[in-house]
């Protein structure tokens, strides 16, 4: 059995149903964190649970599409009557948008990337910050991406979101510096995700990494006795970084 450090824990991994989020959510619950699995689709879900259930551990599934605030206000409620507090919040929910010049870009698609990679953040932040601060060492860890430094041709908005979330997720840790929380980013790099395939279909996903790869880094930056905070873990380099401030 895997090392159980996070055991009693209760946390919560959006975009839990593939991917990355299948993967963090899967190496939390082995880990024994009760994971509250969100994600849109109840069947990926269901078949996540199987897997949680049958390593042992036990998860809380929600339905529910990020964008939507009031859910989003109801699961932090639920949680609240439920466990009083929350240890670990991942946020990883997110979404490409279309590859193409930003004078191209409609304001749907625009707002469609914002809403789930920026805003869904803040809302969660929002309503699960007092639940966290109940917790002796609240953890909240969201997925960036590279391309919030790089600007390439065409990822106009997928880039901008990524940028606006580490803003965001540096300004909630410099926030609760004095607290029990512990904010940081993870920059997964190029791995073998759905995602990934759809941005550049011409590339062979054997020579990349996977979630599988990915997921331990998650239960290391949950875990209680992970101290820094408002820095961005750096998975292709297994390095921290420490954004720049202007001069």
């Amino acid at each position: 059995m895997a090392d159980r450090i996070l055991e009693g824990r209760v946390a919560v991994v959006t975009g839990a149903s593939r991917g990355i989020g299948r993967a963090a959510a899967l190496a939390l619950a082995a880990a024994g964190a009760h994971v509250i699995a969100v994600a849109r689709t109840q069947g990926a879900l269901e078949e996540l649970d199987d897997a949680i259930r049958t390593a042992g551990s036990s998860a809380t599934l929600v339905p529910l599409d990020v964008t939507d605030s009031d859910g989003i206000d109801r699961l932090g409620a639920a949680i609240d009557a439920r466990w009083k507090r929350l240890d670990i919040l991942v946020g990883n929910a997110g979404i490409l948008g279309a590859l193409m010049p930003i004078g191209h870009i409609t304001p749907k698609v625009w707002g469609q990337v914002m809403d789930v990679n920026v805003t869904a953040n803040w809302r969660l932040i929002r309503s699960l910050d007092p639940l966290l601060r109940l917790s002796d060492a609240g953890r909240a860890i969201f997925v960036s991406s590279g391309a919030a430094n790089k600007c390439t041709a065409y990822w106009g908005p997928y880039s901008v979101s990524k940028a606006a979330l580490e803003a965001l997720v540096r300004t909630y840790a410099a926030e609760t510096t004095s607290t029990a929380i512990r904010a940081m980013l993870l920059n997964p790099g190029p791995l073998r995700t759905a995602m990934r395939r759809s941005a550049m279909p011409g590339e062979d996903p054997e020579t990349l990494k996977t979630p599988d790869d990915l997921a331990p880094h998650f239960v290391r930056l949950a875990s209680p006795t992970w101290t820094e905070t408002g820095k961005i873990f750096d998975f292709p380099t297994d390095r921290l970084l420490t954004p720049q401030a202007p001069q």
